[in-house]
């Protein structure tokens, strides 16, 4: 059986991370979808409810499984839970130059674990979860950006302030 790690902070998740998600499970028989930390973001939700609205968007996904595992290094997660792939989305050439550098520094880490990068369709190539939240916090109609309960997550979210 081949098994895939998909790590991310999905602050929340959106459609361009679901996409990559439904092209990994046409070519992995399980997809860990893993709630991570990225020391340089600042996050609106916690992992707990970034775990859920990860969950509520890959419903049904028989293959998916949704963990979290913010205080690891992926390659630790991804060889804890037997995976041999990371999976890593790229929407753009800036996103390819950046995971080209995360790629190496991970197989410089264990030279088992291969990465594979997946492309957005061209309707994702530019929706990153910051720009969403910026959209959001400014009144802008976010729904075909994420998945309905990422939406109103967010919409309630900054409505509290």
């Amino acid at each position: 059986m081949s098994f895939a790690l998909f790590p991310g902070s999905f602050d929340p998740i959106t459609n361009g991370h679901v996409d990559v998600i439904n092209k990994a499970v046409k070519i992995f028989d399980k997809v860990y979808v893993v709630v991570m930390t990225n020391t340089s973001k600042k996050y609106l939700f916690d992992v707990d409810k970034r775990v859920s609205l990860v969950q509520d968007a890959t419903e049904g996904q028989a293959k998916v499984e949704v963990l979290k595992r913010p205080d690891k290094l992926t390659v630790n997660v991804a060889q804890e839970l037997g995976a041999s792939v990371i999976i890593r989305g790229v929407r753009n050439s800036e996103d390819f130059l950046y995971e080209q550098e995360i790629a190496a520094m991970n197989h410089d880490l264990n030279p088992k674990i291969e990465t594979v990068l997946f492309f957005t369709e061209p309707n994702n190539s530019y929706v990153a979860s910051s720009v969403i939240k910026e959209v959001a916090q400014f009144g802008g109609n976010i729904s075909s950006f994420l998945p309905a309960s990422s939406a109103a997550a967010l919409k309630e979210k900054l409505r509290k302030g």
